[in-house]
């Protein structure tokens, strides 16, 4: 193959609720080979899971289906192939709506759609604990039969095998599940560019590639701390990678649109989230970040080269959400003079209330926004002449019964509590599950065997 191929895989979405505009501008701004959409993060599958357990078609990332819809002509006439992990608990519904409104869709040819299925542990969970996968929690060693009872999602991050079988079958649009976020840019890398599945350098520079694309405008110049005022994010360019064989690759975007590609908005996503650099851990292999060169070309255009990596693990990660009580959050605004002092006593007055009402509750917290409470600070002898502080107070209890009663003991801080309040007009704050986190791992044999992709003309 050519050495100066190159690959273009633009990113469109960073969680579930991005900008709907970014995949429409990243398709019809300019040239890309692959749209990458990341929906998922740890809490996305619990609700995801909750959606499904009221409705057998629900349970996936509904916004991607008319964002498809929109897309279609353009993605055939184009030649853009989709890898995304939209199909959350239940890529078969996200498969079945797609081919559906795809009916009504007029295009050149019709779209391949796969989908990857396998990763949902959740119908598992007896079996694999009954053979031995304790799937121990990574932080306190404790075993999954502690909580088990209490789970609602249980999914393996998997790698990017699935998304090449899906593309070796000329798939246009592949959904997952729980791909883990980066493969959603590197399948496609080795795919194109036929990478040995044990060349740990090139796919650890794509896994590179991939972090920094699963965040969306972030590296490209949104929620940057570097001249953030100069940065244009009205109309904002999400970034692309634009890849080359030997696995060097460069960071941009359109050059018509807004946002920023710099040294320095690459470099801030790359060390978003991030543990030991020289040790992040995907199923495909282990990547050193920190052997990453970082180049800033100018012009929107940032080369990254020399990334180095080592082999996969035998385990997989598993993310599990599992239930764990009730919470509720609600708040008040007192305007001065002295508003911190009559946000403080409106605590107090709170606080006195629920003690006698003899409620059990695990946690009670107050911040007083406006007087230091974003930066963990305490206030200084300066907040007492703040014009206004907003009074937030959380409480989580593992019963339902005392997050109800607090629910109903703010609203009578209105009138008999401290004077000059405002901010009530939402009414009263609602109850919330909690759902918590469990990571632990997998052998990873325990998962792949059961990954099926199933390929379907729309």
């Amino acid at each position: 193959m050519s050495g100066d191929r190159v690959v273009r895989v633009g990113s469109g979405q960073g969680f579930w609720g991005d900008w709907q505009e970014a995949p429409k501008l990243q398709v019809r701004q300019g040239p890309i080979d692959y749209l990458m959409l990341d929906y998922l993060a740890e809490i996305t599958m619990s609700i995801m899971q909750k959606q499904r357990v009221k409705d057998p078609s629900a349970g996936y990332a509904r916004d991607f289906v008319p964002l498809i819809l929109d897309l279609a002509s353009d993605l055939v006439d184009g030649g853009v192939r989709v890898i995304t992990n939209a199909g959350g608990v239940n890529p078969r519904a996200c498969r079945d709506a797609l081919v559906s409104g795809l009916a009504d869709v007029e295009t050149s040819r019709p779209l391949r759609i796969a989908i990857v299925t396998g990763d949902d542990l959740m119908g598992r969970l007896d079996d694999l604990l009954a053979s031995g996968h304790e799937l121990r929690n990574m932080e306190t060693g404790a075993p999954l039969s502690d909580i088990q009872d209490r789970v609602y999602s249980a999914n393996a991050y998997i790698g990017m095998s699935p998304i090449l079988e899906a593309l070796a079958q000329d798939a246009d649009i592949v959904v997952t599940g729980r791909s883990t976020d980066t493969a959603l840019t590197y399948g496609p890398l080795v795919h194109e560019f036929g990478w040995a599945l044990d060349d740990w350098d090139r796919i650890a520079a794509g896994v590179v590639a991939g972090h920094i694309n699963e965040c969306g405008a972030q590296a490209a110049g949104g929620n940057t701390l570097f001249d953030w005022e100069g940065v244009d994010l009205e109309i904002p360019g999400y970034p692309i990678i634009e890849a080359q064989a030997d696995g060097s690759f460069v960071v941009t975007k359109h050059p018509d649109l807004g946002g920023r590609v710099t040294w320095a908005t690459v470099t801030e996503q790359l060390v978003y989230e991030m543990g030991d650099p020289e040790d992040y851990i995907t199923p495909d292999c282990v990547a050193d970040f920190g052997s990453a060169t970082v180049t800033d070309l100018g012009a929107d255009r940032v080369r990254i080269s020399g990334v180095r990596g080592g082999p996969r693990t035998d385990l997989l990660k598993v993310s599990i959400a599992y239930h764990a009580g009730y919470k509720s959050t609600g708040g008040l605004t007192y305007a001065g003079p002295d508003a911190l002092a009559k946000a403080r006593r409106a605590d107090e007055v709170l606080r006195a209330r629920l003690e006698q009402a003899d409620l059990d509750f695990d946690e009670v917290r107050t911040e007083f926004v406006g007087a230091g409470a974003c930066l963990g600070l305490e206030p200084g002898p300066s907040a007492a002449e703040l014009p206004e502080v907003g009074l937030r107070i959380g409480v989580r209890a593992a019963e339902r019964a005392p997050v109800e009663r607090f629910t109903r003991e703010i609203a009578p801080l209105i009138l008999a509590g401290p004077p000059t309040v405002t901010g009530f007009a939402g009414g009263r704050p609602r109850v919330q599950e909690v759902m918590a986190y469990w990571p632990a791992l997998i052998d990873r044999t325990a998962v792949e065997h059961e990954l099926v992709v199933e390929v379907t003309d729309a």
